[in-house]
């Protein structure tokens, strides 16, 4: 797997993102003849941001890394970079130096907000955690994704279930846009806890594993979207089109309440209630599977049950 060291990172993140601009997005003439290099060169980045060639040049290459912030927001400004970007290449530059600490505690769900999700009826809801592990669910949820409880405690994890399981591919209408995104977000994770081992590991399983993963991954794009709509061809229900929304919580900011909600009176909405219906467990039958231990699992930040 890459190097993932956070230097390494932020001048790979600056590289990527110089070769995706044009002249013409720069309003630089473009000259005669072909280019040697995709997008602008370091010394029109350089001078877009009025600062040295050499200056900038440093900062790809990863050495002497502490720019001023009005650097960064020029550098910023000469790359083009939309919000997200810009807090992922701070992200980036703030966690290069060293190692902030050895150990990263596994995330709890606080019981309240279990029981939040239970109440949330014929609304599906996650808790999503670092790297999106999935640390809780309400029934709804795991109806209309998969069942989460019963895998193995090292697998529960969003991105991972959306790249490598076949099911996923299936149910997203529009899979490749809803891979990408949950790509760029684990870009963002890295970027904010780069010692995270379990992110670590999970970037070379799927670099391992997918194809689609490396050549996105190599594209060092960001998501960071709090809304959106994703289309679904559920196996039990049919087509359904869901609102998306994204809430972190205030107590732990690398926790997210996810929740899919559809239109009062669509056939998405029935079909939710149709949903939730079919597996609606009959009166005194036993409590659903819950997920087993993972034993053998040493990464101590991922929670053993949902």
């Amino acid at each position: 797997m890459e190097d993932m060291g956070q230097s390494a990172e932020f001048g790979k993140f600056l590289k990527v993102m110089r070769s995706r601009m044009t002249p013409e997005q720069a309003g630089i003439p473009s000259g005669p003849g072909a280019r040697r290099v995709p997008g602008l060169r370091r010394e029109e980045i350089a001078l877009l941001a009025d600062v040295s060639t050499d200056y900038y040049t440093r900062l790809e290459q990863g050495r002497n890394i502490h720019p001023s912030r009005a650097v960064l927001n020029s550098v910023a400004r000469a790359l083009n970079l939309d919000p997200g970007e810009q807090a992922h290449m701070l992200d980036l530059l703030e966690n290069c130096a060293t190692s902030r600490r050895s150990h990263i505690p596994a995330q709890a769900v606080r019981p309240a907000l279990r029981q939040l999700l239970d109440a949330a009826g014929n609304v599906p809801a996650l808790i999503l955690g670092r790297r999106a592990d999935v640390l809780a669910g309400n029934r709804l949820a795991f109806l209309l994704l998969a069942d989460f409880p019963a895998m193995p405690a090292a697998e529960r994890n969003l991105t991972r279930w959306i790249l490598l399981d076949p099911l996923a591919r299936e149910l997203f209408s529009d899979w490749k846009a809803v891979a990408s995104d949950a790509v760029g977000s684990l870009r963002v994770d890295i970027g904010r806890h780069p010692d995270d081992g379990g992110s670590n590991q999970l970037v070379g399983e799927l670099a391992v594993q997918s194809e689609h993963f490396r050549r996105w991954w190599a594209g060092h794009r960001v998501a960071t979207a709090s809304a959106g709509t994703v289309r679904l061809r559920h196996p039990v229900v049919g087509d359904l089109e869901l609102n998306v929304e994204n809430l972190v919580l205030p107590d732990d900011p690398d926790q997210v309440l996810r929740m899919f909600s559809a239109k009062p009176g669509s056939p998405s909405a029935d079909s939710l209630t149709l949903l939730g219906s079919y597996g609606a467990p009959a009166a005194g039958a036993p409590e659903p599977t819950r997920a087993r231990e993972n034993t053998n699992n040493s990464d101590a930040t991922r929670a053993p049950d949902i």
